[in-house]
């Protein structure tokens, strides 16, 4: 039977989502789980998005086929038992048979999160620290730059398709705390942290909308490649209904 499933992750002691033999990954340690109640049968798990290592997750999604013979509400239960502290599985159904969420996948959804404030060891394991103040407004008014579909070869790795489609980028204040969410189809692979990377030195003064929108219609990559620490990054959600065939699936944030 194929299933489909959340998962939530810290991603700071992963290597990345996508299997890495010798390395820590989060589709590694869901597998190895799986094996373990389908009677050592090794199942791929497939997921809407490939994080790169110390990205984290509230909402990605997987898909599986189990072999095994566990019920539907029993599976769930018994593999979440099987995973480490910082991995987590909720919400396991079935699904459609060769469902995959990469090309399901309507829009995903990061956020970036600052901590624009006093050096915070535990605030900073998950946001970037940012000592002097942000102009946030300027950032909302920069990040305008990015909506649209557009080329985005100047802020994410060489791509034969490079086009992509951001529907929205909010940017927003909570006393010290800033977050910068990125709605898009899909994205290059660093997309949203070369994005960010951008909008911070708007936030510092050091950039306006004006260069952003130079930047990317650039040839070049913006500010040298520069990107975000991956640790900030965390996808927040995955909206599913892709009609099959439809989309280029592509989805490489790392």
């Amino acid at each position: 039977m194929r299933y489909r499933a959340t998962v939530e992750y810290d991603g700071t002691d992963f290597d990345g989502f996508q299997v890495n033999p010798g390395r820590r990954t989060v589709q590694g340690v869901l597998e190895a789980a799986l094996a373990r109640l389908g009677d050592g049968v090794e199942q791929r798990v497939d997921g809407a998005g490939r994080t790169d290592a110390g990205v984290h997750a509230r909402s990605q999604v997987i898909a599986f086929t189990y072999t095994g013979r566990l019920t539907d509400e029993d599976l769930g239960r018994a593999l979440d038992a099987l995973l480490p502290p910082d991995l987590s599985v909720r919400n396991v159904r079935r699904a459609p048979a060769g469902f995959n969420p990469r090309y399901a996948a309507r829009y995903r959804e990061y956020r970036y999160t600052v901590w624009n404030g006093p050096r915070s060891p535990l605030r900073e394991r998950t946001a970037l620290g940012v000592r002097a103040p942000l102009d946030t407004a300027a950032m909302s008014r920069a990040a305008l730059a990015f909506i649209g579909r557009h080329d985005f070869s100047a802020f994410g790795a060489t791509d034969r398709s490079p086009v992509r489609t951001v529907n929205a980028v909010r940017v927003r204040r909570d006393g010290r705390l800033v977050t910068i969410d990125v709605n898009a189809d899909s994205f290059l692979r660093g997309m949203v942290r070369r994005m960010v990377a951008v909008l911070v030195e708007v936030g510092l003064g050091k950039m306006d909308e004006t260069a952003v929108r130079t930047a990317l219609a650039g040839s070049g990559p913006a500010l040298d490649g520069a990107a975000a620490p991956a640790k900030g990054l965390c996808l927040r959600r995955v909206a599913l209904g892709r009609r099959p065939g439809t989309g280029n699936g592509e989805h490489e944030e790392r």
